[in-house]
């Protein structure tokens, strides 16, 4: 038995191949023309259970955008047979059947598409409609990125689970070099303290263990309610003037980008009507996908015309 062992934090990824000596000199013919044979897989998802896959999967329902998202991202793209509502990106996952959302999935229209693997998400899918597909005989990944590191580590872990690895480890390692770019370019960036709003009514933040507090660090900026409990709190007028910041950023408005710094000028609420603000498309910062890589580039941007005076 040969392993191929994936260092990092969990999910650990274990690819065990059972090669009979007399198939070897076959095994060597499929690879050197690049196809595909059977290998089981066995992985720890971001609940720290494992997930053993007799081979690659090659039926694979994403439970949240972003997860759908990440499949296409890691080769995986044809594997998907459904996906939830609004998975929109890239175009091709539009196309696909919809299986629900994040309030209730249809399990019965899960089941109908008889998948060998679920992707689910962890704060964002409900527990119980996760279970409900295991105890049916779905192995389900489930995942939580909170962190930029995180994306490429489920790049890979796609890839291992359908087979992809080849195409995942590029599309991590790309991730990877940008994402140094930004904070090796941000190292020594003067501080920015940064209001960030992902709703307007009520206002809702992000707490520092949100992987947009991770984006906004990468920037030199301070995520002004980095230390609230809660993970995307609701915070009022009040509360936001006494943080201090110096800068607005989000994606949330009744008008998007067109009237997201308007609404600041307009509001009539003193130190808030001076500050700067910059829209930042919800669908690369809000979703946790290599996508994130233009949202902190939007985010940088920003921080960047703040430290020069810039509106």
């Amino acid at each position: 038995m040969r392993e191929a062992t994936f260092a990092g934090n969990p999910p650990r990824l274990t690819v065990s191949l059972r090669i009979p000596l007399r198939s070897f000199a076959f095994i060597v013919g499929l690879l050197v023309t690049g196809a595909a044979f059977a290998q089981a897989v066995s992985i720890v998802d971001d609940r720290g259970r494992e997930i053993r896959l007799a081979g690659p999967a090659r039926r694979v329902v994403a439970l949240a955008p972003s997860l759908a998202e990440l499949a296409f991202a890691a080769g995986a793209g044809g594997r998907l047979v459904g996906v939830a509502r609004f998975s929109d990106f890239p175009p091709a996952a539009r196309e696909l059947p919809q299986v629900g959302d994040a309030a209730r999935v249809d399990l019965e229209r899960v089941v109908a598409l008889r998948p060998d693997l679920i992707l689910a998400w962890k704060s964002g899918n409900a527990a119980g409609d996760v279970d409900r597909l295991e105890r049916l005989g779905y192995p389900a990944f489930v995942s939580e990125p909170a962190r930029l590191a995180d994306i490429p580590r489920l790049l890979r872990a796609i890839g291992v689970l359908a087979g992809t690895l080849a195409a995942a480890g590029d599309a991590a390692a790309d991730f990877e070099r940008e994402i140094r770019a930004l904070r090796s370019r941000h190292a020594k960036a003067r501080k920015v303290r940064v209001f960030y709003l992902i709703w307007h009514r009520p206002l809702l933040t992000v707490n520092g263990a949100h992987m947009i507090s991770d984006v906004i660090a990468l920037c030199g900026g301070v995520n002004v309610f980095a230390d609230v409990n809660l993970l995307t709190p609701p915070v009022t007028l009040e509360a936001v003037i006494a943080a201090r910041p110096q800068v607005i950023l989000g994606g949330a408005s009744a008008g998007g980008e067109k009237e997201f710094a308007g609404q600041w000028r307009a509001s009539g609420v003193p130190p808030l009507t001076g500050l700067p603000a910059y829209y930042v498309n919800p669908d690369i910062i809000q979703r946790q996908t290599p996508r994130v890589v233009e949202g902190a580039k939007a985010v940088c941007s920003a921080l960047d015309d703040v430290r020069r005076g810039r509106r």
